[in-house]
């Protein structure tokens, strides 16, 4: 008979097995000890009263290891199942080497909040990395949809937004009352005097005089979600903005391009009080050109523009034409397929429409969602195993930590609706052109057909366990970022910028670790885009290079991403398509070429992106070396400053 333990103890490893790891080596990449401690090194004062300094790895892995069987365990006894607690410390322990191991990582998201006090008394929505958000309704819900899309993006929730309400109303004279409305400190504070504000250019309702008074200084500690505040200021200005904004506009219908401002000032607003760039895609209609050339206003991408990533919503057999001419030029905007995400999961299996809800994507667009809906991404390194057994085994802890977070609630309720509906996950591969060089590609595409399958056997036993819906969609391919420079990873299904590149790293001004780094010999830049982000370069040379963009064509990079969308991803491949101006007349027949074969796709100029401090650069050898002979390896970093957390959705094209 099976042992069954039915109690509301909290789950936890045994300190025994945990110890062996204090004193082990961690297969860290060349940035990954600097990239854990400056992102996912919570303050140990959180957990252990009185003691001083930030997580290293295995303290990490253990917080976010126990996080996830608690919830898993919670679930269980909550609903009267059977809870057997040696088979549970079996497969956690063994996740927790994995993990260790670096042969799988939660997101970034995962990393820096799961088994965290805020996740457990504040909301769960924490743990997710993105959404969509239509504004299709906001005729009835004004300001409520921007409210609720700044809401996901402090919390650090990367949203992907529509344009589909442009239209629906008429910008009206807000009534500015005497009253006064103390804005309360907290993030529920500032997205609601947004709301308040918004209501009243799209309804006409009163507008009290806002007091900031209450707001903790520039520089106060965010204890629980993490960081520093930035005080009052970028709302302030956020109000004066989103003013600015509408009083010109008063009785006119609201635009596609007044949208997106909306979104992108809320986005700029939210940089300023988190430290990074917000992550948001916007999806317009492929005929609304005031919409799809709105970043050619310099001014206006530099102030807010640059906050959201801008795609179209493509029909398949549509004219190209114009839209590859523009992304030649500006590398915007992408190409969506909606009705491919609605009617296929993987492009192997038959159509079914088992998805036909969607209504848009996630900001690196390898998530179809439905509205209000997020989704939890897991990441696997296929490179870094030795056979598929071995890989199997990962994806089993991969795929556990991801339905576990659908087991938690959010502070929505249309959005735990979608949530206890779908369970959506994205379960992710990373590090696939090395796989390819150490698996070889026929190999990688067989194991992911098979993975995939059996990613499917453990949805249906597991769902079956715990009383929950099968998951309509399992996987897909993230583009990766900062998680995949712990373990040295190439990006996702891209290839390597280069044998030799520089890689830029944000840090907030108030991080101690700057001056490490800094007296490390690194070079160190204020960020072009944020006040109080520095942006550290470092120099890279690629392991097991074979090539780089430069070296690999625009049509071998399509095969693959459409490989992937073949055998491994029903949810969708984010891929960023690098061309050389040789290629550049060839997108339009790309997209002719694979609109039947794939669910989004974006593409970038090679010699330039168009941004400022992008995360990668090409160098040579020689600069390279250069670089490096200036810096002195950082081994070890004793800092009380935490990091930051990764937010949003942890793509490099994201970041942008």
């Amino acid at each position: 008979m099976r042992r069954t333990v039915q109690n509301t103890r909290r789950f936890r490893l045994s300190d025994s097995f945990v110890e062996p790891y204090v004193d082990a080596k961690v297969p860290w990449g060349p940035l990954g000890y600097i990239t854990f401690k400056r992102t996912y090194a919570r303050r140990l004062n959180e957990t252990e009263p009185g003691a001083t300094g930030t997580e290293e790895w295995h303290q990490t892995c253990r917080r976010v290891i126990e996080g996830m069987f608690d919830i898993q365990k919670a679930h269980v006894i909550r609903l009267g199942l059977e809870w057997n607690d040696q088979k549970a410390q079996r497969t956690a322990k063994d996740a927790y080497d994995r993990l260790f191991n670096l042969k799988w990582t939660p997101p970034g998201r995962g990393l820096w909040m799961m088994g965290t006090k805020f996740v457990e008394e504040r909301t769960g929505a924490a743990l997710f990395n993105c959404a969509f958000r239509s504004t299709m309704d906001i005729d009835r819900k004004g300001g409520y949809i921007f409210a609720w899309i700044m809401d996901a993006l402090m919390v650090g929730v990367g949203v992907g937004f529509d344009t589909k309400g442009a239209g629906t109303l008429t910008i009206q004279e807000p009534q500015f009352t005497n009253d006064t409305l103390v804005i309360d400190d907290s993030r529920e504070g500032w997205v609601n005097s947004v709301h308040t504000l918004l209501d009243g250019f799209l309804f006409g309702t009163s507008v009290p005089n806002f007091d900031y008074s209450a707001l903790r200084p520039e520089g106060a500690i965010i204890y629980g979600f993490g960081g520093t505040s930035s005080g009052a200021g970028p709302l302030i200005e956020l109000h004066d903005n989103l003013k600015e904004l509408f009083s010109p506009k008063i009785g006119e219908l609201i635009t596609s391009v007044d949208i997106v401002d909306i979104e992108n000032l809320i986005g700029r607003c939210v940089v300023s009080g988190n430290v990074r760039r917000s992550a948001a895609l916007a999806l317009g209609e492929h005929d609304d050109y005031r919409y799809l050339e709105m970043k050619n206003d310099q001014e206006k991408l530099y102030h807010h523009r640059w906050g959201s990533n801008n795609s179209y919503a493509a029909e398949v057999g549509m004219e190209y034409g114009w839209h590859a001419n523009q992304t030649q030029e500006n590398g915007e905007p992408g190409t969506i397929w909606l009705e491919n995400a609605r009617a296929y999961g993987r492009f192997k299996d038959p159509i079914n429409y088992d998805d036909a809800e969607v209504v848009g994507f996630n900001p690196c667009v390898e998530q179809s969602l439905h509205n209000a809906e997020m989704c939890c991404l897991v990441e696997t390194f296929p490179a870094k195993h030795d056979d598929y057994e071995d890989y199997l085994r990962t994806l089993k802890c991969a795929y556990l930590y991801g339905k576990t977070v659908t087991l938690v609630n959010t502070h929505w309720p249309e959005t735990n609706a979608k949530m206890l509906k779908n369970r959506r996950i994205g379960l992710s591969q990373s590090g696939i052109i090395q796989a390819f060089k150490k698996h070889g590609r026929r190999n990688m595409l067989e194991w992911s057909d098979k993975a995939y399958s059996h990613v499917r056997k453990l949805d249906t036993e597991y769902s079956n366990w715990l009383c929950v819906p099968h998951s309509i969609k399992v996987t897909s391919i993230k583009p990766s970022g900062t998680v995949s420079l712990l373990n040295g990873s190439t990006p996702g299904i891209h290839f390597p910028e280069d044998e030799y590149y520089i890689r830029r790293i944000r840090f907030s001004k108030t991080s101690s670790m700057l001056e490490d780094l800094k007296e490390a010999g690194y070079n160190i830049e204020d960020d072009a885009y944020s006040p109080n982000t520095s942006v550290v370069e470092f120099p890279v040379k690629e392991e097991h290079f074979t090539k780089g963009k430069k070296d690999v064509s625009m049509w071998e990079q399509l095969e693959i991403a459409a490989q992937y969308q073949h055998y491994w991803a029903d949810n969708a491949v984010s891929v960023t398509i690098t061309f050389n101006e040789n290629e550049a007349n060839h997108i339009k027949s790309a997209l002719e070429m694979y609109e039947t074969r794939l669910k989004a796709v974006s593409f970038l100029k090679l010699s330039e992106n168009g941004y400022k401090q992008a995360p990668y650069e090409a160098i040579t050898k020689e600069k390279y070396e250069e670089m490096s002979g200036k810096v002195t390896p950082i081994q070890r970093i004793e800092t009380e400053t935490a990091g930051t957390g990764t937010k949003y959705c942890d793509g490099d094209q994201c970041e942008i």
